[in-house]
């Protein structure tokens, strides 16, 4: 899955809608690339259609799609592997292609990865830690996994203390809107006010039923991030701005998963993608993915920053106010400057 075919309608969505809204520098703080065949299949919460439209995405791949999906743009990446990889094999790569291409990198984590562990990471080039649900402890069913669970107390402690940056995709069924999800938040923005942790995917809120009133809690946070990788929905990102503005915002791809053909609707309490009938084979059985004749179906990423666009012009937001979501926040986060 070498880089990415730009369709026409790819280039008038680019032109007409995404170039003069966004900034001349961007920075992508959440995306993946792993070479094939490291990363396992049938990971403990993990969705079946990611496997399907992204298989792999070597760093190669990775510099040929952001110059076709970002045409005329400077784009510097934060590397991370993907967490459903043998974390043996997958942080070393990233860690290589990093300091070989002048990247930051995260690291993969599994729920026991002790202090020493991290620190040693640390030491060797990671700027932080990506945990994920599926590093969690083997006993524990996916739908009761907490984020202590594999973001535990000794690991927080430890990236407070140093001032490390923790990417976090939160875990159970009910997404943003559950309340074990939005206390333990808290109790993190709390008790680690030095520990660097940005919630991913605006909290995985990928349809309106997913906020809730999420906000409403969120909004006290004082040191919590947040980016809206992978999320076409403008009424959560219009919600996570007027409830922490722009300076706390930062912009993610997830890629390679936002080369996907998709766009974005809500059936029976979740988010479906809508994508072109046959292009990624059978999608029979997979509650997240529906098939289409349509001719007009754009990229993921493209409809992610459509998404952003609606609701940045309903709050009225200006191009520095999007310069800080594409390009200041991260800079100053990550010590990225272009």
């Amino acid at each position: 899955m070498f880089g990415i075919d730009v369709t026409d309608y790819d280039k008038k969505v680019w032109a007409e809608e995404l170039c003069d809204f966004l900034p001349d520098k961007i920075i992508d703080v959440h995306m993946h690339i792993w070479e094939p065949g490291t990363r396992k299949v049938g990971q403990k919460g993990c969705v079946t259609w990611t496997s399907i439209v992204a298989p792999d995405m070597t760093y190669e791949n990775m510099v040929e799609t952001y110059s076709k999906v970002f045409p005329g743009k400077t784009v510097k990446q934060v590397l991370t592997g993907s967490p459903s990889c043998t974390l043996s094999v997958v942080n070393p790569y990233v860690l290589d292609c990093a300091k070989k291409h002048g990247h930051q990198a995260l690291y993969c984590t599994n729920w026991d990865s002790d202090e020493a562990e991290i620190l040693k990471a640390m030491k060797a080039g990671f700027c932080g830690i990506k945990p994920y649900q599926n590093n969690s402890p083997s006993y524990i069913p996916a739908n009761e996994v907490r984020i202590f669970d594999f973001l535990t107390h000794r690991q927080l402690e430890l990236m407070a203390k140093i001032g490390g940056i923790v990417m976090l995709h939160i875990p159970r069924n009910l997404r943003l809107r559950d309340p074990i999800n939005l206390a333990q938040i808290m109790e993190i923005d709390e008790k680690y006010p030095n520990a660097k942790v940005i919630i991913a995917h605006v909290g995985r809120a990928y349809i309106p039923s997913d906020v809730g009133d999420a906000f409403e809690v969120l909004k006290h946070t004082k040191n919590i991030y947040f980016d809206f990788s992978a999320n076409t929905s403008d009424f959560a990102m219009q919600k996570m701005i007027e409830a922490i503005g722009v300076d706390r915002i930062m912009f993610g791809t997830d890629m390679p998963f936002t080369k996907m053909r998709m766009y974005r609707i809500e059936e029976n309490g979740t988010y479906v993608n809508v994508v072109p009938r046959g292009l990624y084979g059978g999608v029979e059985g997979d509650v997240h993915m529906k098939e289409s004749d349509e001719s007009e179906i754009t990229t993921f990423v493209y409809e992610e920053l459509r998404a952003l666009k609606r609701a940045c012009e309903r709050l009225g937001l200006t191009k520095d106010d999007v310069n800080k979501l594409m390009y200041e926040n991260a800079s100053k986060y990550f010590d990225i400057q272009l």
